[in-house]
């Protein structure tokens, strides 16, 4: 940064995003609301599904690959052969262009952990949010959650406020140790702030009272990312949004391989008429038991094909979801040096109590394997880098 003239000191107004599950749908929520309020925002986010581009969003719009290939070759001549991490190489060409493009508000969502990731350069911004934190990223970030909360609190600036989602206790009291030790005002959930879940939405409560509609995203637990959405909008100064225009963001945010449910395309052709294809990026404990909760509110038999990485923990991802799905199919991640074996994800739904498990070659291979079967809901899970390969294959 230093290098390339401290970009990361030019940048507008900074929410900065961390913890473990749900923190590109609550990326996804801020950016439509402050869309809907008439705001420009800058957007930062990983990994990408399909194209590379996806990661950086300028004032509203996709970053021009032209000029991120520009960026990129600006980086790499500047470190001059030093040695780099991918994240960091593309954290440093989102914030040129940020430096050098007008917004109002820059949204940064940490790619890994917090106190070492390479957005937490960043010295004073408007907030700090810190979605549900989980077990993830062990190998990296501890083997115990208070550990990795403690990783996850590494965000954590003195005087900025930080807009704290629902936790598990351990990792609610180590983000209140972080934040007495370096002085970060809390603004919690169920503490400075409540949400409520109605029938057709939620009552927010906290500066200000909000009935507010279900998000566009499906599933329960996108009311708790929209309700921190709202909870960081309404703790942080210098932006005007009205109820109306929270209204408008919620019910317009769109977020692929976030539950969404595929329409139409060549392996939704694979199943028979009236069944139904979704697709999730879900990773780690936290997501089973959301993707859980929305098997369970749903109520049609559920089929599995699921692959994932070796960074993760594929039998506490899946022992949620056992009660509510009949077949696992388990596949590697096409092209995904990282990914774990098809046997070795079956053999972790073996352990997870799935007794109809098998390794299938390829996705097509795994949902034709599983439309022998009749009509029936399949959801393909398990990282949102199989996620952007399934979207690729679909077209």
């Amino acid at each position: 940064m230093a290098d390339l003239g401290h970009p990361e000191r030019k940048l507008p107004p900074v929410l900065h995003v961390a913890g473990s599950k749900g923190k590109g749908s609550t990326v996804a929520m801020l950016r439509a609301v402050l869309e809907a309020a008439g705001y420009r925002v800058h957007v930062y986010v990983s990994p990408h599904l399909v194209r590379f581009a996806e990661r950086i969003r300028l004032a509203g719009s996709l970053i021009d690959e032209a000029y991120l290939a520009e960026l990129l070759e600006e980086v790499e001549r500047v470190n001059a052969g030093q040695p780099i991490t991918f994240f960091e190489v593309t954290t440093a060409a989102a914030f040129l262009a940020f430096a050098r493009n007008p917004a109002d508000v820059v949204i940064l969502e940490v790619g890994m952990g917090g106190r070492l990731d390479a957005t937490n350069i960043v010295g004073r911004p408007l907030a700090s949010t810190l979605v549900p934190i989980s077990f993830d990223h062990m190998q990296y970030l501890g083997d115990t959650l208070a550990k990795i909360a403690a990783e996850k609190a590494g965000v954590l600036k003195p005087g900025v406020p930080a807009v704290v989602g629902l936790q598990p206790d351990e990792a609610a009291r180590t983000i209140e140790t972080r934040a007495a030790a370096v002085g970060t005002p809390l603004f919690r959930r169920g503490h400075e702030w409540a949400a409520t879940c109605r029938p057709d939405g939620f009552r927010y409560a906290g500066r200000r009272t909000l009935d507010l509609p279900l998000p566009s995203l499906p599933g329960r637990h996108q009311i708790d990312n929209a309700a921190l959405a709202v909870a960081t909008l309404d703790r942080v100064d210098g932006f005007t949004v009205s109820e109306a225009q929270f209204r408008s963001g919620l019910t317009r945010v769109d977020w692929p391989a976030r539950l969404q449910r595929l329409g139409r395309g060549p392996l939704v052709a694979l199943l028979p008429p009236a069944s139904e294809l979704w697709l999730d990026g879900g990773h780690n404990e936290a997501a089973g038991r959301v993707l859980a909760d929305w098997a369970a509110d749903t109520k049609r038999p559920l089929d599995l094909v699921v692959g994932m990485l070796s960074t993760k923990e594929p039998e506490r991802f899946l022992a949620p979801l056992k009660p509510y799905a009949q077949r696992l199919r388990a596949i590697a991640i096409p092209k995904e040096p990282l990914s774990l074996p098809a046997e070795i994800v079956a053999e972790a739904g073996r352990r997870a109590g799935f007794t109809d498990v098998a390794a299938a070659s390829s996705t097509a291979e795994a949902i034709a394997d599983l439309a022998r079967h009749g009509p029936e809901r399949v959801l393909i899970t398990g990282s949102l880098y199989l996620a952007g390969t399934v979207l690729a294959e679909n077209g």
